[in-house]
């Protein structure tokens, strides 16, 4: 606890330095990435750093609508019992959106024991990341976020629609990539979470227009530590959609928003440094050297495994179409965006691979997890890379292996992944299949308007 006693010296300064701040958000994701957790006042906030402060194992039991899925046992079974959550060193600032008053913090879960919890992804991500370090390697990320703006009033049917434009009051369905004009019209709310996430110590760089009407990328620049990384993913997806709400709109993650629009993507550029601080994957090659070509083969083979991280949610599947720049094989390529690992353009000592499978609804924690033990698998097992793909990609894809593209598929392929339980944990593997699984059946159950349109009178 002596880096927690350090941390609370400095959270001690900036409440110094913030003297209208009254209540601190205390922020837990869960394995969907959603955020649960207590607004306490700033005089208890040294229990917090002391003793953590105490939440239900079931955080981690919940699937997206908040309900405990209680085949996993860490609801009723043991008396919904709870632990102690500490705080992330480092993260504590202020929430400017919700006034002055409102300071945020970011927690994670111990056990009893004062262990690690099991089943929260920031710590599934510290397990892989100490095979890394036993390397006396350090994995550098940079996460790269899409989202949409939609108007906070649904259409008659409930769905989602694209917000009317500040500039000129049309309400546009058109698509236009990287349009500068449509950049204006949400100038000031993009500007606003620029200066948020620097506030935040969330490092930003370009945002452009994506192919949706008012969706938007955003990349955060690259960190040499991947918990950070996603901390910073994290908090940059509050900032959007607190930021959003105060300019008249509604941002969403969701993968697949509009039926016949692009989807949203959470896209993952990864190195490794050695201690010396030199990337293993340097090269004047464009498809990197023998390491990158053995991270890129064990990212292939174990990617159909991960797809339940990648598309965690019934939505997800919706965005995985060809030739809508969501790869539906395991394939890799040079400077080719229709394939699932990318190496991207850059100078030899920059070289690094790009994972473009995820949807935006994925995880961090747990997409990085996944992608680095795949990474990790490929070079510790020295496995050869196929062919590189060129052109095309969505018809160049000759023997690839097919990704799972519905979520029963994806759920058993997890579930049987020898891979993911050597470096998630069977805890963990168990833990995930069982709540994605109740979140899968309980939809399935749903009767929706379509089961009227399509059933009700013909058959």
């Amino acid at each position: 606890m002596a880096l927690l006693r350090d941390d609370y010296s400095n959270a001690q300064a900036f409440l110094a330095a913030q003297p209208a701040v009254k209540v601190v958000d205390l922020l837990l994701p869960d394995l969907s990435g959603i955020l649960r957790g207590k607004r306490m006042d700033i005089a208890d906030l040294a229990t917090v750093y002391d003793k953590g402060m105490y939440l239900p194992g079931s955080m981690f039991a919940l699937d997206v609508m908040g309900g405990t899925v209680q085949e996993t046992g860490l609801g009723f079974d043991e008396g919904d019992a709870d632990r102690p959550c500490v705080p992330v060193p480092g993260s504590l600032f202020a929430s400017s959106w919700l006034g002055p008053s409102v300071a945020q913090l970011q927690v994670q879960m111990l056990d009893h024991d004062q262990r690690p919890f099991f089943g929260d992804p920031r710590h599934v991500l510290d397990a892989v990341l100490e095979r890394y370090a036993a390397r006396g390697w350090r994995p550098v990320v940079a996460i790269e976020l899409e989202f949409y703006f939609v108007d906070p009033e649904r259409t008659a049917a409930g769905h989602a629609q694209p917000p009317p434009s500040r500039l000129t009051g049309r309400r546009e369905h058109r698509t236009q990539i990287n349009s500068m004009a449509d950049l204006n019209s949400v100038s000031d709310s993009l500007s606003e979470i620029a200066v948020t996430c620097a506030e935040q110590n969330v490092p930003t760089g370009t945002a452009l227009a994506e192919y949706g009407p008012s969706q938007w990328e955003v990349n955060l620049r690259h960190v040499a530590d991947a918990r950070l990384a996603c901390d910073q993913a994290i908090r940059f997806k509050r900032i959007v959609k607190g930021v959003a709400l105060r300019h008249g709109l509604e941002a969403t993650f969701m993968a697949n928003p509009y039926e016949d629009m692009a989807g949203s993507g959470m896209h993952m550029h990864v190195s490794v440094q050695e201690e010396s601080g030199q990337n293993v994957f340097a090269s004047v090659e464009n498809l990197g050297n023998d390491l990158l070509k053995q991270a890129a083969a064990g990212l292939i083979a174990t990617m159909a495994d991960g797809m339940a991280v990648f598309a965690p949610n019934a939505n997800s599947y919706r965005r995985l179409r060809p030739e809508a720049y969501v790869p539906t094989h395991a394939t890799w390529g040079y400077n080719n965006r229709g394939v699932a690992v990318r190496v991207p353009v850059s100078g030899p000592e920059d070289r690094r691979l790009e994972h473009r499978v995820a949807g935006a609804d994925a995880n961090p924690y747990l997409l990085t997890a996944v992608v680095l033990a795949g990474m990790l698998h490929g070079i510790e097992k020295k496995l050869p890379a196929p062919a590189a793909l060129t052109g095309n990609a969505y018809t160049q894809r000759s023997t690839a292996p097919r990704l799972p593209t519905d979520w029963p598929t994806a759920l058993a392929r997890f579930d049987a992944s020898s891979f993911l339980r050597e470096f998630l944990g069977d805890r963990f593997v168990r833990l995930y299949e069982i709540t994605r699984r109740g979140e899968m059946q309980d939809f399935a159950a749903r009767l929706s308007p379509l089961d009227f349109a399509w059933y009700l009178e013909p058959v």
